[in-house]
């Protein structure tokens, strides 16, 4: 069960991984990402993947991809780095929210609740990988022809989908300029809503080059357990002693 068939799609295994952790007491999950620097190709399709998904608005960006020129010329290359929120088992966001909006659930990942964000910001500055940004009500289409067009039988289709409530952290958010989440603080929370199904996170299943995994690191059968055995496993800025659980393969 734990081993990936000749033919099989690597999407799969870790399909499989996510639904097995699913049937196992929440409590003892650890849901943890692996990513695989020699692979990623700097496409971005997790960025917009998770954008998508997630209905970020302008300025809002859970999953920068980080560009980077390494070498002497001539030899020189690019190299990329996604950045999702860390997950930290020690996160210095946490112990900076005065209301407590910000947590770590049963399964180690940390999240906001929107409902208790006083849009402080406090976070943000605390966090030293720069994952966490804030909602200003931003909108792709305000001041386009699309936002205010009055043309017959036209319909703002584009503005209508910027309006469409979140589902994020499995609930039906009200329709956007309601409410929250705008002037709250907001990040990656590993796609909780698609987990909660079965489902992988969106930056996963969106990776081209197969780069990210996902799955149960408390699970001898996962992949994500596998691979942190590789010598080649490294996490950005380990001497600040915050433990995430988003791993890199150089």
């Amino acid at each position: 069960m734990g081993k990936i068939l000749p033919s099989e799609d690597v999407l799969v295994r870790m399909q499989r991984d996510v639904k097995r952790a699913l049937q196992r007491d929440p409590k003892k999950v650890r849901w943890t990402m692996v990513i695989d620097q020699g692979k990623c190709t700097g496409c971005h399709s997790c960025t917009l993947g998770c954008v998508a998904e997630n209905k970020l608005p302008p300025g809002v960006v859970y999953r920068l991809v980080i560009e980077e020129e390494v070498g002497r010329y001539p030899a020189v290359r690019r190299r990329f780095l996604p950045r999702p929120c860390m997950h930290c088992q020690n996160p210095p966001c946490t112990k900076v929210c005065p209301v407590k909006a910000t947590y770590a659930n049963a399964q180690g990942v940390v999240v906001v609740d929107y409902n208790r964000c006083i849009g402080c910001r406090y976070c943000l500055v605390a966090c030293p990988y720069s994952a966490r940004t804030s909602d200003f009500g931003e909108w792709y289409t305000r001041g386009t022809p699309e936002a205010s067009s009055v043309v017959i039988g036209r319909t703002k289709a584009a503005q209508g989908y910027e309006m469409w409530p979140s589902t994020e952290y499995g609930r039906q958010w009200p329709q956007r300029g309601t409410g929250s989440p705008i002037g709250n603080a907001r990040k990656c929370h590993f796609c909780l809503h698609r987990l909660a199904v079965g489902m992988l996170p969106a930056c996963v299943t969106t990776c081209t080059a197969r780069a990210t995994f996902f799955g149960d690191r408390n699970d001898p059968e996962s992949l994500v357990y596998q691979l942190l055995g590789s010598p080649r496993v490294f996490v950005l800025k380990p001497e600040l002693g915050t433990q995430p659980a988003v791993y890199y393969l150089k």
